[in-house]
């Protein structure tokens, strides 16, 4: 309805049209419907038609819009990603490393919606029973908190199933302060992102990489959150849906935790993505925008 919103305005007024890819508006299986599919896929092609300027979020997707449709302009397509307001982090404080000291259990952290379709934890939940059943850890060691995951009732069938509820915590949500303060709270954060979004980045992990943890991110390699992590640093990458990987992995990942040797986000690199510079950003495409139509006229 935005994009439809946006075309009529368009063509009332005859201003330029900035189209915001947030998301994609169709893949090649979504919506799943297909008769919804063709319809979006006709509202998509007729922003493409009129807009002025396309802003994407991610790599891969602006490169899939590309070659979906050969007629776009790459001179009118601007990657302008997702980011976080270094406001939101001011007077936050964060909890004492775990050190051997200190055997207290280290705390993995999940915030926000784990979709069984493309961020499903089932993969590293195996992981967790194998490792629990081979006695390298135990809730004296690991304490992994997932706070408002959505489809808890799938998951918690699941948890029970494998036997890692004294591992695995389903908490509720809270409001955004607090659950920032929520993550400074944890050792290191947990991020899903499955195959199917290879060519999406989840809009927390940009605040994931300002917290400054360790983060385990379980996503294909060759995705552009796994290339968001690489660039910034701080991650340990693995494939979301290899229960395997994971158990070889995720000891390694808890011995840097515990040990504070594990590599932190790159302020200076994660510096770019402050929603202040990337507002500077637009701004200027804006200007060259509205200034080129200003010569047309």
């Amino acid at each position: 309805t935005a994009f439809l919103i946006g075309l009529i305005l368009h063509r009332l007024t005859s201003k330029p049209w900035v189209v915001d890819f947030r998301d994609p508006i169709t893949e090649d299986e979504y919506p799943t419907d297909p008769f919804i599919r063709r319809i979006h896929r006709r509202i998509e092609s007729r922003a493409i038609e009129r807009g002025s300027l396309f802003l994407f979020t991610s790599p891969r997707t602006l490169q899939m819009y590309l070659e979906r449709y050969p007629a776009l302009d790459p001179g009118k397509c601007v990657l302008l990603p997702n980011g976080f307001d270094e406001e939101d982090f001011q007077g936050l404080t964060g909890a004492d490393a775990p050190r051997e000291s200190n055997r207290r259990p280290i705390r993995l952290l999940h915030a926000g919606l784990l979709y069984p379709e493309y961020r499903h934890p089932g993969a590293f939940f195996q992981a967790l029973a194998g490792l629990k059943q081979a006695g390298r850890i135990s809730a004296k060691d690991l304490q992994v908190d997932l706070r408002a995951c959505g489809s808890e009732s799938i998951y918690a069938t699941l948890i029970r199933e494998l036997g890692i509820e004294d591992l695995v915590h389903l908490l509720p949500a809270l409001p955004y302060q607090q659950s920032l303060q929520d993550g400074m709270n944890a050792d290191g954060l947990l991020l899903f992102q499955g195959a199917p979004c290879s060519h999406q980045i989840p809009a927390k992990a940009y605040e994931y990489l300002r917290l400054n943890k360790p983060i385990l991110a379980l996503t294909p390699p060759d995705s552009d959150t796994a290339g968001l992590m690489r660039e910034i640093g701080g991650a340990t990458i693995v494939e979301m849906a290899d229960p395997e990987k994971i158990y070889r992995i995720l000891p390694e990942f808890l011995d840097r935790v515990r040990q504070g040797c594990h590599s932190l986000p790159d302020r200076g690199r994660l510096s770019r993505y402050t929603r202040e510079n990337l507002t500077r950003e637009l701004a200027g495409h804006l200007v060259k925008l509205t200034g080129a139509r200003a010569r047309k006229n």
